[in-house]
């Protein structure tokens, strides 16, 4: 993941570069929080490539000498059944119509796709 990482961050540093000089040379704002969104982002993927390469080393796919076996096995833990998905995107699509259609239909659906999101995070928390 250190290689994910370093790509990752070098888009960030483009995004800066590329925000910095389109807030200096450009009023119009739109552009620079579209840029400055997209620096946050790649920025943030590349801290969380670079934290679970920390945490959990390098991977065989990382080694120029790993073998295909040693790929094998599980990969994490996926959940079964869950309705948190189907929640969370009834939420979003009513927080997406809310937009249009008026302030109280949003409410419900960031309110919708905020119980589905915590039910993403809190639904094995049983330890």
């Amino acid at each position: 993941m250190k290689t994910e990482a370093a790509l990752f961050a070098g888009v960030a540093v483009f995004f800066a570069v590329v925000t910095a000089f389109y807030a200096a040379f450009h009023p119009e704002p739109a552009g620079t929080a579209a840029l400055l969104v997209s620096f946050l982002m790649s920025a943030l993927i590349s801290f969380f490539l670079w934290t679970q390469y920390k945490r959990h080393g390098a991977r065989p796919q990382d080694r120029k000498d790993a073998a295909v076996r040693e790929t094998a096995g599980l990969l994490g833990f996926f959940s079964p059944r869950s309705s948190f998905p189907v929640l969370t995107a009834v939420g979003t699509a009513l927080a997406g119509t809310g937009v249009v259609y008026g302030l109280w239909l949003f409410l419900i659906g960031v309110g919708l796709t905020a119980a589905g999101v915590a039910g993403f995070v809190f639904q094995h928390n049983d330890r």
